[in-house]
C-alpha cells in the first residue's frame, strides 16, 4: 500500500499467490486473500500494516472470488465458487475479526458491493444462462433479479446509496451505466454517465478495471 504518488510504502502481506479484497468504508482495513497451496486463506490487516489475522479457510474444492465488507466494517462478504465449473456463487457472511462465519445465500450472483444501509449486497454474474445484476436482501436472504442480461464484471452503490453504476464492454468502447435505486428496488431506466472511446477487457483473471462510486458520477 501506499500514497497515490508511490510514497511512504508498506509491506501489507507476502506470500506465493495473492489477491485483494476490498478496503473498508473508512480505508482502515483491506481484505485479501492468500491461495498458495491451493488452499484460499482469507486474510484482513490495517492500513498501516497492523493488526494482520486470518478471517477464514476454504475448502481445496471452493474458491474465493470476492470479498466485501459491510458498511459498518464489522464484517466480510466473501463469495466462493467451486473449481470444477458452474457459473454461481455461494456468499459467506464472516466477523472482521475472524470469530464466527456463517453461510448467507447459495447459488446467487458474486458479491461485488454493500449498500450504505446496511440491508443488501449487489453482484453479478458475468457468464452462463443467468447473467445480470442481482441483489442479496441481507434481512430474509434472498437472491432478487435486478437487471437481467447485463453482461458486466463488478457493480457498485454510489456513495449515497442511490443509484448502481456498472460497466458494459463493446467493440472500440467501454460504457458506465448508472441505474436509480431506492430500498432495494430499481427505478426507471439506466443512464449513460460515462462512455470512453477504447474498449479493454472487464475480466482477466479477476477484475481488469476498478472505477470509483461518487455519487454524481464513476
Amino acid at each position: 500500500v501506499s500514497d497515490f504518488g508511490g510514497a511512504n510504502r508498506i509491506r501489507l502481506a507476502s506470500s506465493g499467490l495473492l489477491a485483494t479484497g476490498l478496503w473498508s468504508p473508512d480505508s482502515s482495513q483491506l481484505s485479501f486473500w492468500d491461495s498458495t497451496g491451493g488452499e484460499d486463506k482469507i486474510y484482513a490487516v490495517g492500513a498501516d500494516g497492523r493488526g494482520l489475522r486470518q478471517i477464514w479457510r476454504t475448502e481445496r474444492s471452493i474458491r474465493v472470488g470476492a470479498t466485501i465488507w459491510s458498511s459498518d466494517g464489522k464484517s466480510l462478504f466473501i463469495s466462493t465458487g467451486s473449481m470444477t465449473g458452474g457459473d454461481k456463487a455461494t456468499v459467506w457472511k464472516a466477523d472482521a475479526e475472524g470469530s464466527h462465519v456463517e453461510k448467507l445465500v447459495d447459488g446467487c450472483s458474486w458479491a461485488y458491493d454493500a449498500a450504505p444501509d446496511g440491508k443488501y449486497l449487489i453482484g453479478a454474474l458475468s457468464w452462463g444462462d443467468e447473467v445480470g445484476i442481482y441483489e442479496i436482501s441481507l434481512a430474509d436472504r434472498k437472491c432478487i433479479p435486478m437487471l437481467p442480461g447485463v453482461e458486466t464484471f463488478g457493480v457498485r452503490f454510489a456513495t449515497d446509496g442511490r443509484s448502481l453504476l456498472y460497466a458494459v464492454a463493446a467493440p472500440g468502447e467501454v460504457t458506465f451505466y448508472r441505474q436509480a435505486w431506492r430500498k432495494g428496488k430499481v427505478v426507471g431506466k439506466p443512464q449513460i454517465a460515462l462512455k470512453l472511446p477504447f474498449a479493454f477487457p472487464l475480466a482477466y483473471q479477476g477484475n481488469a478495471y476498478d472505477f470509483s462510486a461518487l455519487p454524481d458520477k464513476p
